[in-house]
């Protein structure tokens, strides 16, 4: 029987935010229920989901067509891949291990030990089955597994040895000895540490490239800013965005040499709203990631939480929120968002043994290049990020290299040359656009130099645009603009404690040439 096309009309659904269009389709289906497969859920596309969109807390759990799959295959023939790391809310001693499966297996678990050959703790894993229907002509139905283990009760600074497997397929035999993975918990109090970010990854030879020298810099973990993977083509959360679930295969395939032993810290882009899942399009990232439950509902969002590692403070948020440029899940917390926020930062704020605090998200607050800056995330974040003295701001969507003069009260409240210093609680924030993670290149406006360490520029005004509330773009002259680089790139960042503490911000080029640099510290 043909598989009937399941869109929404492009005309209609630019008119419908994500929650309608999924109501939209979610109706159209239980129609045609017999046309999906067993496993759907009336409530929603996730199939290890309940009807609200958030994921079964039975570990195991698995459709019947999954089933019948598993009777069918034995778990010898089944290889594990894609396996990813990420903390919990306590870096020092919890850590989530995800992994995918290219069939459903019998009893997934996770072995775990401080010596390879010593995996004597067996952990059961949970199960979340994600179906995707077909589109006729397009592509078909498929069906994807992800597994995810959570460790709790770990010992700090140590290095763990772990394998991951299922009936059939034991990490800990002989056989399957190389695909031991290792991944080292924070340490109590870190002198040094190295944390690395970009956003806007995808799929292809220069996201693989950027990993690479990635991993070079030994980080202890590493921050995406949003626009993961790029299954979803289009970006513009409708229903009409082209999209195939296969390339989530693809991407996990392609970061597993660094995501099985550094933890990837993800938020939410606006590539990431894929409509077929959930109301708001998050029962994908739900489905895939174990992200850190740090006091905002991760089932509500699960590119929002928080997490401290040594003397810094890290916040994600889901900008898709607050979005004017993008308005699909415009509001759709409710302003809970906002509200965790503002309590987070000043939590943060008054923990002594947090020194900085850095914030990541997708949209910019402050760019010049193709989608340029947001206003909805001007309006209703950098308010709390001057009130909380926020020290560094991360973000993506952009896909170049831009970074900001010190901007207080929206405007340079110190300028930051190449190599220079800057004071957080004298200057205001320096915003940093990373999002030359691997998606093809974006440029700036016409006539505006590229401007970078080793190829500095005159510093003149830039004319460019944000966007306002109406969904229409607003030109202004900006003076913030001090770094820019079109190249493929990432931050790596160096954070030091003690009686002088830092945060040493560098930007390296796929080449692993420095691009730009500056330090941050408080109270200088």
């Amino acid at each position: 029987m043909e598989t009937p096309d399941f869109g929404i009309p492009p005309a209609l659904a630019r008119r419908m935010s994500m929650a309608e269009q999924h109501e939209y389709l979610r109706t159209k289906l239980s129609r045609r229920r017999t046309l999906v497969t067993a496993g759907a859920v009336a409530g929603g596309l996730l199939t290890g989901c309940s009807g609200d969109g958030s994921p079964h807390a039975t570990a195991g759990a698995t459709t019947a067509t999954a089933a019948t799959a598993a009777s069918r295959v034995h778990g010898s023939v089944v290889t594990p891949f894609g396996r990813h790391l990420a903390f919990g809310a306590d870096p020092k001693t919890q850590m989530r291990v995800s992994w995918q499966v290219p069939l459903a297996v019998r009893k997934p678990y996770l072995r775990i030990g401080t010596r390879p050959d010593g995996l004597d703790r067996r952990i059961e894993a949970e199960v979340r089955d994600l179906h995707t229907p077909g589109l006729t002509g397009v592509r078909p139905a498929l069906d994807q597994y992800y597994l995810h283990a959570t460790l709790d009760g770990l010992r700090p600074g140590t290095t763990y040895y772990y394998g991951v497997g299922h009936d059939g397929f034991d990490p800990a035999s002989p056989e399957r000895r190389k695909t031991i993975g290792t991944f080292r918990t924070a340490p109590k109090s870190p002198e040094r540490f190295v944390f690395t970010a970009f956003g806007d990854q995808g799929v292809g030879k220069a996201a693989a490239a950027n990993d690479h020298v990635l991993l070079r810099q030994d980080p202890a973990f590493h921050l995406h800013a949003g626009d993961i993977c790029y299954a979803d083509v289009n970006g513009r959360g409708e229903k009409s965005d082209g999209y195939d679930p296969a390339f989530w295969d693809l991407f996990l395939q392609q970061n597993e040499p660094v995501t099985r032993s550094v933890p990837w810290m993800v938020t939410t882009g606006n590539h990431d709203m894929e409509a077929w899942y959930s109301p708001d399009g998050y029962g994908g990232q739900l489905a895939r990631w174990s992200l850190p439950d740090s006091g905002f509902d991760p089932r509500a969002a699960p590119g929002v939480y928080a997490f401290t590692y040594g003397n810094v403070g890290f916040v994600a948020l889901d900008a898709n929120d607050v979005s004017y440029e993008i308005p699909a899940n415009f509001g759709y917390t409710e302003g809970k968002q906002t509200a965790w926020l503002d309590r987070k930062l000043g939590e943060l704020r008054a923990d002594a043994t947090v020194d900085f605090v850095v914030v990541f998200f997708h949209h910019c607050a402050y760019s010049t290049s193709t989608h340029a800056s947001d206003g909805g995330v001007r309006a209703e974040w950098l308010p709390l990020f001057a009130r909380h003295q926020v020290d560094l701001v991360i973000n993506g969507h952009n896909h170049v290299y831009e970074r900001t003069d010190a901007i207080k009260d929206g405007e340079v409240g110190r300028p930051v040359p190449i190599g220079a210093s800057t004071d957080p609680t004298r200057d205001g924030t320096v915003y940093v656009t990373a999002g030359g993670g691997g998606k093809d290149l974006y440029g700036f406006p016409t006539g505006v130099k590229e401007s970078y360490e080793g190829h500095v520029t005159g510093r003149e005004p830039v004319e460019t645009f944000r966007w306002t509330k109406s969904k229409e773009s607003e030109k202004e002259t900006v003076e913030w603009s001090r770094v820019r680089y079109r190249g493929f790139s990432f931050l790596s960042v160096e954070a030091e404690s003690g009686a002088r503490p830092r945060l040493k911000v560098s930007a390296l080029a796929q080449s692993g040439e420095r691009v730009d640099h500056f330090e941050v510290r408080r109270g200088v």
